[in-house]
């Protein structure tokens, strides 16, 4: 249950009108890497793991939550900064009135051939905010990415924080009005803050790496193809240890056309660097593929379910499964 509160998270506010940057900011309202889709990928991807891992469910219930305050946010300052604007669309008698708003009739001007290239957001919406990136395009689901495995998501979700941030840091560059600027910097450092609460959680799933349930072929998980001509560039990505800290190396093929060759197309590849056999990588699937199914098959109860239970003396109980037993027949 969503209950309403008018208050803001953080107190939104501006200094002035601002047409132009109530534009750039619908990146973050209906834009591909905006709060209502941060908001409804967290939202979607709690579903799946509902039973297996439940305080994962509440993490990205508690932040899909906290993305839909920061919609508001900044639908909220897209409003204050046309204000006059969305006023002004509504004197459909006094058509000069707009260019006081718009700083003279070059400012009028400007603002029309902005709505010419995004139509949308004047022309319809009447000042408000719409549900479109800053050039009109409209919000799409398939902004969203759930993959129903935890592993996959909570990667996707740190992906997700690390270009909202990105977006928030740019779109301080276009406005010069503090009290813009402060609630920007709440909603970016918000994604910082997010961006670490996923990476914890991923952490806490053991194991994690790589992603899903499936190993990878151990004749290629340690190797590098050098792609490239000229000189040979090494670094931790193709030399040494690596990131796995599991005592593999890395195998760093310097000549792939001669090692495809001599391998019949890699079909005869060796295993170098990896520290487990073929016969040992098919173990680890078949137990992690064990583990990872029994934790959502003993979470799942039997029988008719409900999805909540309910207080009746006042606060409900969210995250909670109801089980009705079966009748006998």
């Amino acid at each position: 249950m969503f209950h309403h509160v008018k208050e803001l998270q953080f107190n939104a506010r501006v200094s002035r009108p601002d047409p132009r940057f109530a534009r750039l900011l619908l990146e973050q309202f209906g834009g591909g890497n905006g709060e209502l889709k941060a908001a409804m990928q967290y939202f979607v991807q709690a579903f799946g793991c509902r039973h297996a891992y439940p305080d994962k469910y509440d993490l990205l219930m508690d932040i899909a939550a906290e993305e839909f305050s920061h919609l508001e946010i900044v639908g909220a300052t897209i409003t204050m900064l046309l204000a006059g604007v969305n006023g002004e669309m509504k004197n459909a008698v006094e058509r000069s009135s707009l260019s006081k708003v718009m700083e003279g009739k070059q400012g009028r001007e400007e603002l029309v051939h902005e709505a010419l290239t995004n139509p949308q957001f004047l022309v319809l919406s009447g000042g408000g905010p719409t549900v479109t990136d800053s050039v009109g395009h409209p919000w799409s689901g398939n902004y969203v990415n759930a993959n129903g495995d935890l592993t996959v998501d909570l990667r996707s979700d740190i992906a997700a924080e690390s270009r909202a941030k990105i977006v928030y840091e740019y779109l301080l560059q276009f406005t010069d009005d503090p009290l813009v600027q402060e609630s920007l910097r709440f909603l970016m450092t918000r994604e910082i803050a997010h961006f670490q609460m996923f990476s914890a959680a991923l952490q806490s799933i053991r194991p994690n790496f790589p992603p899903g349930v499936l190993q990878g072929d151990p004749r290629f998980t340690h190797t590098y193809f050098n792609m490239s001509n000229g000189e040979d560039v090494r670094g931790p990505w193709n030399e040494g240890e690596g990131p796995w800290k599991d005592g593999g190396q890395w195998a760093y093929i310097n000549d792939p056309i001669s090692q495809v060759r001599a391998t019949e197309g890699l079909v005869r590849q060796p295993i170098e660097g990896a520290p487990v056999t073929d016969e040992e990588t098919r173990a680890l699937d078949r137990e992690l593929s064990a583990v990872r199914s029994a934790e959502v098959k003993t979470a799942m109860p039997s029988g008719e379910t409900s999805w909540s239970t309910y207080d009746n003396g006042g606060a409900g109980q969210s995250g909670s499964i109801a089980r009705k037993p079966r009748k006998n027949k």
